[in-house]
């Protein structure tokens, strides 16, 4: 891939207005990923699979998107590109260390079968890195919240406790949350930028980035526009088809 082709990946998702500080805390809470199986499900053209090898991982990003996934055929590094479906994954039961998903949860249309199959990939004491949508304020701006819905075919909005809940029913237990955009003056940037801007919105608004993150700092962790979680699959958890006791 040229030279050009790979300075537009980077412009795509590091130059953005929540991306790269969102998956930034994902990565830093995974640390050092040496020989770990990272599977990045709706991972696009795997470009953050590629920042999860340059981790120490060998790397898999999955995607319905055909063209996404050719377009990350030449990027560097090199991470494994596979077409499928998160809600049956082609992947075998307990054999990832690490899934990551960024914001893409909320477009699924059954979340619960998606968060499923990534318990069901991952081994015992496995990680799970996520974000989602939340939305926390967006009653309050309904036509930017329609736009937004609209534009990027949310299906459905987590917060951490309805997440915390879906997990328990698969066998995984959460370890940390955090919001981005948690004050109300944040999350109307957010969606604003989202109903109004498009993908050039989100890189013209990436200098602010500092200015949401100062004022994440001074907002209790309850609420915001995105929540990134971890969680671990119990070492209890039953195998996907074992019996149940009792």
């Amino acid at each position: 891939m040229s030279a050009a082709a790979q300075v537009v990946a980077h412009v795509g998702h590091r130059v953005h207005l929540c991306r790269a500080r969102e998956v930034g805390l994902l990565l830093r809470w995974a640390g050092r990923l040496d020989g770990c199986v990272v599977l990045d499900v709706a991972g696009g053209d795997g470009y953050w699979a590629g920042a999860a090898r340059r981790q120490g991982a060998r790397a898999l990003a999955l995607d319905l998107d055909r063209g996404k996934l050719r377009r990350g055929a030449g990027l560097e590094p090199r991470v494994g590109l596979v077409a499928g479906d998160a809600l049956a994954l082609p992947v075998r039961t307990g054999s990832v260390d690490v899934v990551l998903s960024v914001c893409a949860i909320e477009h699924f249309d059954d979340g619960a079968a998606a968060l499923g199959e990534m318990a069901r990939v991952l081994r015992p004491e496995g990680r799970l890195l996520l974000s989602a949508d939340v939305l926390s304020d967006s009653h309050e701006q309904p036509r930017e919240r329609e736009r937004h819905v609209a534009r990027y075919h949310v299906k459905d909005t987590y917060d951490h406790e309805r997440l915390r809940r879906l997990m328990e029913g698969c066998g995984l237990e959460l370890v940390r949350y955090a919001y981005q955009f948690r004050s109300r003056w944040a999350q109307r940037l957010y969606l604003s930028v989202s109903a109004y801007g498009g993908r050039a919105g989100w890189n013209a608004a990436a200098p602010v980035a500092p200015l949401v993150a100062w004022s994440d700092r001074r907002t209790p962790n309850t609420q915001g526009s995105i929540v990134v979680i971890e969680a671990r699959r119990r070492r209890d958890a039953p195998r996907p088809g074992a019996p149940t006791p009792g």
